[in-house]
């Protein structure tokens, strides 16, 4: 007679959806701090759609949202206040996913695709297609995007000797981020003023101007990526275990590396095509998902729900802070430099 063997208790209470061969396994306490953020981004989004030159209520708000509001109202929500919330939601969720990727890759919080010269890459891809080709917005993504990928592959392959280490990556992009900030300096000053102005505001990171196009398209493919992102999270966890362990597992170690760092950077160059370079969201919002969601290593979704609320509450400040509407680079730098500061005091007093 076959005695049922005891279930072995991890400590950890999960959550399991099944669907045919398909299961995705959830934490319950990742599952509360999502619904948690879900319901401060929805508060911050009704917050923001109220509040303006012209305020409205909550009521009002709602109900242009669902169709019983026209003329004015609806207008200003749905043509002009809606676009920017729903931007700011669906790029800061795609920076906290490249961030998360990142930091998990190399294992190390200092990880940012900002900091290792992803996202000044794809700034500079973004300035030739605005200052020299003078191209579209179609156009502004494939430069953003091969200026990117150019950069990664780059710090990647001076990166590599005998594999590639976290910190010798981060050491060789930081340089290779010096570099093309001072080449992304020159181009603006190379340009003529008009065109100087308005890149030099777009490089801080701005959603003022945000369009239904922009958002649209940037929306749809950082879907794509973000649902690829979701189909590679088990190797990435294996990866974080080390090469071995991973290989050990099954994990061709060499094409999923390469195949995350592509997405990730594929999701810094689309948000930066769109709003420009939005700074330390993919530094911070992983470690915050991770604090709060007490994972064993970095999330990819509890990094999404931070990075999303991030970014839709520092263009909320970003716009009524001033007289004048600020790029949300101007806020993230703030809060970003601050706590960068923060995780350097503490690795320093945990080394000593």
């Amino acid at each position: 007679m076959n005695t049922p063997q005891p279930r072995v208790d991890f400590g950890r209470r999960a959550l399991v959806l099944r669907r045919g061969r398909i299961a995705v396994r959830l934490q319950w306490r990742t599952v509360v701090v999502c619904t948690a953020l879900t319901v401060a981004l929805a508060v911050t989004a009704v917050l923001a759609l109220m509040t303006g030159s012209y305020a409205l209520s909550p009521e009002q708000v709602l109900s242009a949202l669902t169709g019983g509001e026209t003329g004015f109202v609806r207008e200003i929500v749905v043509e002009w206040r809606l676009p920017r919330v729903t931007a700011a939601l669906v790029f800061g969720a795609a920076l906290g996913v490249s961030g998360a990727i990142f930091q998990s890759l190399l294992r190390n919080p200092l990880a940012d695709p900002g900091i290792i010269g992803f996202s000044q890459g794809s700034y500079t891809g973004a300035l030739v297609v605005i200052l020299v080709v003078d191209g579209g917005y179609a156009l502004l993504v494939g430069g953003a995007l091969l200026g990117g990928m150019a950069t990664a592959v780059g710090v990647y392959v001076l990166a590599h000797r005998r594999g590639v280490q976290g910190f010798r990556l981060i050491v060789v992009g930081i340089g290779v981020s010096a570099m093309l900030g001072s080449l992304n300096t020159w181009l603006i000053l190379k340009a003529d003023l008009d065109q100087a102005m308005s890149a030099a505001a777009w490089g801080a990171g701005s959603l003022n101007g945000v369009s239904w196009n922009q958002v649209v398209f940037g929306g749809a493919c950082i879907a794509a990526l973000l649902l690829l992102a979701g189909t590679l999270s088990r190797p990435l966890r294996q990866l974080q275990l080390g090469d071995d362990a991973a290989a050990a597992h099954g994990v061709r170690v060499s094409p999923t590396r390469l195949g995350l760092i592509l997405v990730g950077v594929a999701l810094t160059a689309t948000v930066t095509a769109a709003s420009g370079p939005i700074a330390f969201i993919s530094l911070v919002a992983p470690q915050i998902g991770h604090r709060l969601a007490r994972t064993a290593g970095i999330t990819l979704v509890p990094a999404a729900f931070v990075g999303a609320l991030l970014c839709l509450a520092s263009d909320y400040l970003a716009q009524h802070i001033a007289p004048n509407p600020l790029p949300v680079g101007v806020i993230t730098v703030v809060l970003g430099g601050g706590y960068l500061g923060y995780l350097l005091f503490t690795e320093a007093r945990r080394r000593l």
